[in-house]
């Protein structure tokens, strides 16, 4: 991002040696721990300080003992700075090039569109056009009422963060009695993961990059919740208006929406339907991977023999 400081069945077209020491494109021999899990809107500098005051709690230590070496915690600040300005430039990098390939995703084959919706050009965007806007409106709003869509476009209506877009649902489709029912199963968002974590040519199915996806180069083999969460806030702000991407911005409020997904995955008592979403996620981007084998149903043989298994096991134990 620039920085200041449709259902399962939808058709998709379109050792020890320390990270830091990796030279560029080496590839990982196991999967890089920063994949599992990394926060997009990370304060690094502040992450840094923080664990070393966690470790003071744990260690029983002062911020003094880690930082002996004169000058060591200003070196830690300033690493933090530079981890902070790479993700920076990458989050930038990967909006630069989402931006023309999602217009040409959401416009229909074929189709004109009026008023034309400029590829690079994002002013235009957002509420400002009623095929953005659409996909930008609040799944709970009616976007085909002219008086919402009237309180969107001038801002009678605000937005926050938490108030997921439309966009989010298969078939742009929101069912307000099972609100997970669609949710993140879009064509649109496997297109955009695609585009930024295997190769822009994977869209199409037909991988013509000569060089590993980012995925492949970090050993990323399964989707987590946090790149869901970073490539549907990276697709939110491409369609916006906004030109800048900022943590603070009250207009986009993209990190309220980016930790706003991040804490619905990551809830414990959702487990089994987040479960569900990246076994389906895996099946549309690492199909070989184990972490695309389906939960065997309830009912089902397998899960019959399972049961039978964990039964008898607790009944040894007790005995």
């Amino acid at each position: 991002m620039e920085d200041d400081n449709s259902s399962s069945n939808e058709s998709c077209k379109r050792g020890s040696t320390s990270a830091l020491q990796l030279r560029p494109h080496t590839r990982a021999l196991k999967s890089d721990p920063l994949v599992s899990h990394v926060f997009a809107l990370c304060n690094y500098p502040s992450l840094l300080t923080n664990g070393i005051l966690r470790l003071e709690q744990l260690e029983d230590a002062t911020l003094e003992d880690f930082c002996a070496e004169e000058g060591l915690e200003e070196e830690i600040l300033h690493v933090g700075e530079l981890i902070g300005k790479g993700a920076s430039a990458a989050r930038g990098e990967d909006t630069k090039s989402l931006k023309p390939a999602v217009i040409d995703w959401i416009v229909p084959a074929g189709e004109v569109i009026l008023p034309p919706l400029p590829r690079n050009l994002k002013i235009n965007h957002g509420f400002n056009h009623p095929l953005t806007g659409r996909l930008l409106c609040p799944a709970e709003l009616d976007w085909d009422d002219e008086e919402t869509k009237q309180h969107l476009q001038s801002g009678v209506i605000s937005v926050s963060g938490d108030q997921w877009p439309l966009f989010l649902y298969a078939n742009k489709a929101y069912d307000p009695e099972d609100p997970w029912n669609g949710l993140l199963r879009t064509c649109l968002l496997i297109n955009a993961f695609r585009h930024i974590f295997t190769s822009p040519s994977s869209v199409d199915r037909e991988p013509k990059a000569t060089r590993a996806g980012n995925a492949r180069l970090h050993g990323m083999t399964a989707v987590t919740g946090a790149s869901i969460a970073y490539v549907t806030t990276q697709v939110r702000f491409v369609l916006c208006s906004s030109s800048v991407f900022s943590r603070t911005d009250t207009a986009t409020n993209s990190e309220t929406f980016y930790h706003s997904l991040l804490d619905l995955l990551e809830d414990p008592d959702e487990q089994g339907e987040v479960t569900d979403l990246l076994v389906w996620w895996n099946r549309q981007i690492f199909p070989t991977s184990s972490a695309a084998k389906r939960t065997p149903k309830t009912n089902s043989v397998l899960s019959k023999i399972r049961q039978k298994c964990a039964a008898a096991l607790a009944a040894a134990s007790i005995s």
